[in-house]
């Protein structure tokens, strides 16, 4: 039992960062999603703010804030999920 468990969450890990994928190009500008790369390592090795500022030339506290609103886009996409806007119920 334990297994299926296991294979649901590792199932449901994988579906969200495919849609992680595929929100970050819907959603992000290239900076965005450079940034974001870069932070959490998704291309390589997670590197701090200051890491990021002085690779992209730019201050670390532009860095917090290119960050900040990229998270904030990505969440909100994420809690409107895959229903198209055409199929939504209107209230």
């Amino acid at each position: 039992i334990a297994a299926e468990d296991t294979i649901a969450e590792d199932l449901e890990l994988k579906v969200n960062a495919t849609k992680l994928y595929r929100y970050m190009e819907e959603t992000l500008s290239d900076r965005e999603k450079e940034i974001i790369y870069l932070r959490y390592g998704l291309t390589c090795k997670a590197m701090t703010q200051r890491e990021v500022s002085r690779r992209l030339d730019i201050s670390r506290s532009y860095v917090s804030r290119i960050e900040k609103k990229a998270l904030d886009k990505l969440r909100r996409r994420f809690e409107r999920g895959d229903v198209s806007p055409a199929v939504r119920v209107q209230r």
